[in-house]
């Protein structure tokens, strides 16, 4: 289960492709790893990581729809169980994530279907959004039920060219330093050019409840 949130601003970059049958992400776990304290063996891969952003993980319906009282709230949805399969050997990285919806409403009288919009979005460099997809979810409750459960997924596609650091940006982070020599105690995460480098290779897929206005504003601010 993946369980990160981000906030994220931005606009179009056209290097991924988004397909949405019930939403989806991308997912990886990059690590780096230190060889006895002398070099990095190992640099994040080419999978985005995956994440719901921020306030925008649950829903909040009233009834009436203008009033914001306890005693209005209609139904509540939260996503979670955010998983991702990443297959990053050909020349596009394809993810696949899945994610359950958690409802519940207020009156069990009846059954009842309810859809929900939510988005799969795609950032670059930790704030720039280069692609966005609207989908949604039908929650189907059972007379009598007040709790369900529903589950969607979706695909996103990104250039592997474009989330893969570059050999000499690479071979600076991986390259072994001797204790004594100039180098040894620079660490090479610090130094601008690879900082900026890493920062254009990493792409992560935030997904969430496609808000209102004053649904965003109520989660905000409860």
């Amino acid at each position: 289960m993946i369980n990160r949130s981000r906030r994220f601003a931005g606009f179009s970059f056209p290097v991924v492709a988004v397909a949405c049958a019930a939403l989806a992400g991308c997912h990886s776990r990059g690590e780096i790893v230190v060889d006895e304290g002398v070099g990095i063996t190992a640099v994040r891969g080419a999978c985005p990581a995956v994440g719901i952003a921020d306030y925008t993980g649950d829903i909040t319906l009233f009834d009436p729809p203008a009033s914001r009282e306890a005693s209005a709230i209609d139904l509540t949805a939260a996503m979670t169980d955010v998983r991702a399969a990443c297959d990053s050997s050909g020349a596009k990285v394809r993810d696949v994530v899945s994610f359950k919806i958690l409802a519940s409403r207020r009156d069990g009288h009846g059954a009842r279907s309810v859809t929900l919009p939510f988005y799969l979005t795609v950032v670059r460099g930790t704030t720039a959004v280069i692609a966005k997809r609207i989908g949604a979810v039908t929650v189907n409750f059972a007379d009598g039920q007040t709790r369900a459960e529903a589950a969607g997924q979706g695909t996103v596609f990104i250039d592997k060219t474009e989330a893969t650091l570059p050999t000499d940006i690479r071979n600076r982070i991986t390259g072994k330093r001797k204790a004594g020599e100039a180098d040894a105690a620079i660490d090479p995460l610090s130094l601008p050019e690879v900082k900026e480098a890493v920062k254009r290779a990493t792409f992560e897929a935030m997904v969430g409840f496609q808000l209102t206005d004053d649904q965003l504003k109520y989660n905000v601010t409860r």
